[in-house]
């Protein structure tokens, strides 16, 4: 395997699964994966689980919003995982959620992995519809399916893929159970193996269609190449504050500039102990 740095940790769990946690800072990866969430949803077990206990922790810039990075090899392909604040929306104000939406809507990670609580699917799903509504590569990771058995709830994942048009992988992060067929979906939706074809949270009316269609052009003759314009035209036609400053100002390219770099980790982290 080329380029693994001596400081790695082959998971024993997922030894079969071809798993080495990378806790380095990843210069050359080959996919950038953002690790989305509701508070308390078992997001961090996750990403330990993934990547170890060898992280880079420090805030976001220009933010008091812990940010925290770590990586792993899958098939001599080299992740970078952001783990993005805990967040129960992505369309309100807050700090959490506007580091955790900007770098969904513009820094276009390879692959977000929403996380899901098994015994709160509902409650969790506001978050994975408005995160499909951003992205087309998506993985739904459900956790904590051991509890919800225990409750007495059962989900049928297969179902809810086909609901959702994104791949659901049930898992137990805290013993390993489930993190290979994770680990195999979101490689086989960073690689393309796997096409998603995500059910939107909304139903366009042809006079809406018009409008997002109209105010889209608008907004990518105004900032070419910025991602996610049809997006960004909604949340302006529903009077988002903070998009419609971003667009006066001129900051909306500015964001959009910032989540690629900070994607790529062009900033300075404090390594945890």
């Amino acid at each position: 395997m080329k380029n693994i740095p001596e400081q790695c940790e082959v998971c024993p769990v997922n030894k079969q699964a071809r798993l080495v946690r990378l806790g380095v800072d990843l210069s050359n990866y080959d996919f950038a994966i953002a690790l989305a969430g509701n508070p308390n949803v078992g997001k961090s077990t996750v990403f330990n689980s993934l990547t170890g206990l060898r992280q880079h922790t420090g805030n976001w810039p220009g933010k008091t919003v812990v940010r925290a990075e770590g990586g792993y090899s899958y098939d001599n392909k080299r992740y970078k995982v952001v783990d993005l604040p805990g967040t129960y929306s992505l369309l309100s104000t807050s700090s959490d959620e506007e580091v955790a939406r900007d770098f969904i809507l513009f820094g276009k990670p390879d692959v977000t992995v929403i996380v899901v609580d098994a015994t709160r699917v509902e409650r969790n799903m506001n978050l994975v519809l408005q995160v499909l509504q951003i992205t087309d590569r998506a993985v739904v990771c459900l956790n904590l399916i051991d509890e919800a058995e225990r409750h007495g709830i059962k989900i049928d994942e297969r179902q809810l893929m086909r609901e959702l048009g994104v791949p659901v992988v049930p898992v137990i992060a805290r013993t390993g159970e489930g993190v290979p067929t994770l680990l195999r979906n979101i490689a086989d939706v960073a690689t393309g193996a796997f096409v998603c074809r995500p059910r939107r949270g909304w139903t366009e009316s042809g006079s809406l269609k018009k409008a997002v269609d109209t105010l889209a052009e608008k907004i990518g003759n105004e900032f070419p190449g910025l991602p996610n314009v049809r997006w960004v035209a909604l949340r302006l036609l529903e009077g988002d504050q903070r998009i419609i400053d971003a667009i006066r100002s001129g900051e909306l390219t500015s964001l959009a500039e910032r989540a690629e770099l900070q994607k790529k980790g062009d900033t300075q982290y404090v390594a945890a102990s």
